[in-house]
């Protein structure tokens, strides 16, 4: 029978994980490969839409990055003017509009997911399939967690 997990067993590597990513500059180095001038938000929105696979409101941007509102329209206010993002009508609410990438957008955003991914994928690119899918299954739940315990705290 195996014994359940010890927290402060799991601290340990959870900072050593924080230090790695940011002293191999993970996010710079992957910025870099972009190609285009960004702030690490502004990158963000671009990321949060490529996602998404899909145009979204301002609202829902926000939701998924868990800022403000007016901190999104903000940035995407320098996204439109560098061409990277627009504006389009919801065809659900003639009304709304919803943010959607350009071209120049997403392949920015590509070139990023690429980077980055390649490097996780490199990582873990010796593991069985099986431990694979169980890290990527139990990181998730974890992150999912604890940002739900994190939100019930205000």
């Amino acid at each position: 029978m195996s014994e359940a997990l010890n927290p402060a067993a799991l601290l340990p590597h959870l900072m050593q994980l924080g230090t790695v990513l940011n002293r191999s500059q993970l996010v710079e180095r992957a910025m870099e490969q972009v190609g285009v001038p960004l702030e690490r938000p502004g990158l963000t929105v671009l990321i949060t839409l490529r996602m998404a696979g899909q145009p979204l409101r301002v609202g829902e941007i926000a939701a998924r990055m868990q800022v403000v509102g007016p901190h999104v329209t903000r940035l995407l206010h320098d996204l439109e003017r560098t061409g990277l993002v627009q504006r389009v009508t919801d065809p659900t609410d003639q009304r709304a509009r919803l943010i959607e990438l350009t071209g120049s957008g997403a392949a920015a955003a590509g070139r990023y997911l690429e980077a980055v991914l390649g490097w996780f994928t490199g990582a873990i690119a010796d593991w069985p399939e099986e431990d694979q899918q169980t890290f990527g299954r139990l990181l998730g739940r974890f992150v999912d967690d604890l940002r739900a315990r994190m939100d019930d705290l205000g």
